[in-house]
């Protein structure tokens, strides 16, 4: 392969891809024999001259991306040769006129397997294309778990250049990476990834948090690192001097990771302990790193007074991924809770690098571990080829994603299964005979309900019956889509049952009707009913859901009827009249009928993102709305570009989380406030006392986020109010 690059790129991009080449040789720490080299050169040299001709959106040499790639894979996941090729070949075959015959023929059958598992699908159809191409990145975890690690390199060099994209784009791309690369990159252990995917898709889907965050951050650092520097330094001498050999760095939290505490805890970021984590890296050889971890943190709390209830030993209890680690709060010197990981070289490498340093460590006599488990349930699931890939990506994000919990069996055998998992999940995940035929669960040695809900260390013994059989009921407390998948199953062999049953039923229902019991009539029926399987159908009839009244309904009708639905309009914003692939651009004039989201209740001002549905009004939803990001990540296509018109005839509801002490007038002075001074709508206002305080729940009509912001100001100042925070859901997250 000829090294001289082509004449399309300038003088000072040559120079510049011949730098970022060496970058990556210098950033590959795997094995570089001569072989090695000369594969790398010839693949990099092969990709310089497949994209001679292409620009990113951004002006630059397209192959700055995949050179970028295969520095990500190697420097920050440890991935060695094929992997480097791979990275840097992996865009060829998708936007080049070489083939999968062409790279098979140039660099064997690995690399080409994986670059095919890299690939889009081109023809797909439009619904399902991000699902479709997530669940051929998840199948290739059966054959090579490369695809899937470079897949997440690709992600994050895309997410760091997202600037450049219009931004329909970047909330499409943003809402998918958190959806579902992020998590995945936390599944597969890729932590230091993981974090800066969720930062940069929250800089995207909510860029006034973000900012904010980030200035609150630079304005506290110096301060926060030099208290954790005093507080580090008499632990440190005291490990000296008893011959424990160890190292303290300070680590930020992330952006996104503030936010979610902030969140979760109601607190302003002033409040907030844990921005700055302090750790202490042990080096001792893997048979007694337990000990020394626990040596270390008796050191600690010589020193300092630790809040027991949030010790948390990832030592015992490995998480899936492979992460170890004891976790600890302590209380400083200043009078502020310290945040603390104490773990050994070996563990911080895993937690930083993931599934390649997990595999790296492993020995042949190890024990299945937690990776080895998930990477079963993967296979599993893909292996469900009658699903939809919407539906796998979903089923996939609930089994496989979720924090976990860890519970026994009588025997002691431990399980993992999903956090906020059942007793009847237990069950189905031990078998599905045991789940269809369960009527209640030993917890702990005490009679509970299936729906108890788990937590881990509880030891479960399950109670079954004959007699019993699955019900659909149990889908509204059954959370994996394992338990859920062996229900529905278990459902349609019961239903069978009932078939003969609900054949003569529906035959002497049509007899007395004088209509044929012909499949036809039988589907009209199925169609006004949502039923899509005649197993279904007869067992309705069997049981009586179906009757008489609702066949002549169907089949008869006496009158018709129309359901009117009331909506106002919203206005849009595009180009020109002519839509732009992957976009739907509408005139500015326009308007068009919405449903405003109550998952989220979006107010002029709030950044907003629109699904426009085939026969739906469009959904309105803000940015970085959880339900919003989930539509985003599943059906990107049917996003549309909108923000508020300037109007404010129309009022629209929020609600708003008070917090006060309990003092006479309180709700006098607040509806004074929102009725005479502000003559704002109040639309319902609940209190709660606690003890001293008073919780209340106030959603009230606004015309805008201005009007918002400064009803927020006002109650804040208003005497006795403690906090006011504006709810951005009203549904779980």
């Amino acid at each position: 392969m000829n090294s001289a690059l082509p004449d399309t790129y300038s003088k000072e991009e040559k120079e510049e891809i011949e730098r970022r080449h060496q970058q990556l040789i210098d950033a590959w720490h795997g094995r570089k024999e001569a072989q090695d080299l000369e594969m790398v050169e010839k693949a990099f040299y092969f990709a310089v001259e497949a994209h001679k001709d292409q620009r990113r959106r951004s002006g630059e040499p397209y192959i700055y991306h995949p050179i970028a790639v295969a520095y990500i894979a190697a420097h920050d996941i440890g991935l060695g040769r094929t992997s480097i090729i791979c990275a840097l070949l992996h865009d060829v075959v998708e936007d080049t006129q070489y083939t999968l015959d062409d790279i098979r023929e140039m660099f064997g059958e690995k690399v080409s397997r994986v670059v095919d598992g890299l690939t889009k699908f081109e023809l797909m159809d439009a619904e399902s294309m991000q699902a479709e191409n997530f669940r051929k990145i998840i199948t290739s975890l059966s054959y090579d778990a490369r695809v899937v690690l470079i897949k997440l390199s690709d992600r994050l060099h895309n997410m760091r250049t997202l600037d450049s994209m219009p931004k329909h784009k970047q909330l499409k791309i943003a809402s998918e990476t958190s959806y579902i690369y992020a998590p995945l990159a936390y599944r597969l252990g890729l932590h230091s990834i993981k974090l800066e995917l969720e930062d940069l898709a929250l800089k995207y889907t909510n860029p006034t948090i973000y900012d904010n965050i980030r200035k609150r951050k630079d304005e506290v650092r110096e301060q926060r690192l030099h208290e954790l520097y005093d507080f580090t330094a008499p632990i440190m001498s005291e490990l000296k001097k008893l011959g424990i050999k160890a190292r303290a760095e300070t680590k930020e939290r992330s952006v996104n990771s503030v936010w979610k505490r902030m969140m979760d805890k109601e607190l302003p970021f002033e409040d907030l302990y844990g921005s700055f984590i302090v750790r202490f890296i042990a080096d001792c050889p893997k048979e007694t790193e337990r000990l020394e971890c626990w040596k270390i943190y008796a050191v600690i709390t010589n020193f300092y007074r630790p809040n027991t209830a949030k010790l948390k030993d990832w030592i015992s209890f490995p998480k899936t991924n492979g992460y170890e680690s004891l976790h600890a709060v302590v209380m400083g010197q200043n009078g502020n809770w310290v945040e603390l990981q104490i773990r050994s070289e070996r563990m911080n490498e895993i937690a930083e690098k993931g599934f390649a340093a997990y595999y790296k460590y492993k020995t042949d006599n190890q024990t299945e571990s937690g990776f080895d488990e998930w990477f079963k349930k993967a296979q599993n699931l893909v292996g469900s080829e009658s699903i939809s890939a919407i539906e796998f990506v979903d089923n996939f994000k609930l089994d496989l994603f979720a924090d976990e919990v860890f519970v026994f069996t009588p025997k002691g055998k431990m399980v993992s299964l999903p956090k906020g998992s059942t007793a009847l999940d237990f069950a189905y995940n031990i078998h599905s005979e045991i789940g269809d035929h369960s009527i209640a669960a030993n917890v702990n040695n005490q009679l509970s309900q299936l729906d108890r809900v788990l937590h881990t260390g509880d030891r479960v013994e399950v109670i079954t019956s004959e007699a019993q059989h699955p019900q659909e009921k149990w889908f509204e407390f059954l959370v994996t889509a394992t338990a859920k998948s062996r229900l529905r199953s278990g459902i349609k062999e019961y239903r069978r049952t009932f078939r003969e049953q609900g054949e003569a039923k529906f035959e002497e229902i049509m007899k007395r009707l004088g209509l044929e019991a012909s499949k036809a009539n039988r589907n009209q029926v199925m169609a006004n009913e949502k039923l899509t399987s005649s197993v279904d159908f007869y067992y309705q009839m069997a049981t009586g859901k179906i009757d008489e009244r609702i066949i002549r309904e169907v089949l008869k009708p006496q009158s018709g009827g129309n359901n009117f639905v009331r909506y106002i309009t919203f206005g849009l914003w595009g180009g020109n009249n002519k839509a732009k692939e992957g976009e739907a651009t509408i005139s500015s004039s326009g308007e068009f009928d919405f449903n405003v989201s109550t998952c989220c209740n979006p107010i002029p001002g709030d950044d907003v993102i629109a699904f426009n549905f085939p026969g739906e009004p469009l959904q309105i939803h803000r940015s970085d709305c959880p339900k919003a990001i989930q539509l985003s990540a599943q059906h990107g296509n049917h996003i549309v570009k909108a923000k508020w018109q300037p109007k404010s005839e129309i009022a629209f509801l929020s609600e708003l989380k008070i917090t006060a002490l309990d003092t006479a007038g309180l709700l006098n002075r607040m509806t004074n406030l929102l009725s005479n001074e502000l003559k704002l709508n109040m639309h319902s206002l609940h209190m709660e006392a606690k003890k001293d305080l008073v919780e209340a729940t106030l959603s009230i009509y606004v015309h805008n986020t201005k009007e918002l912001d400064d009803l927020i100001d006002k109650l804040n100042r208003m005497k006795d109010v403690q906090k006011v925070i504006r709810k951005t859901t009203t549904e779980g997250k």
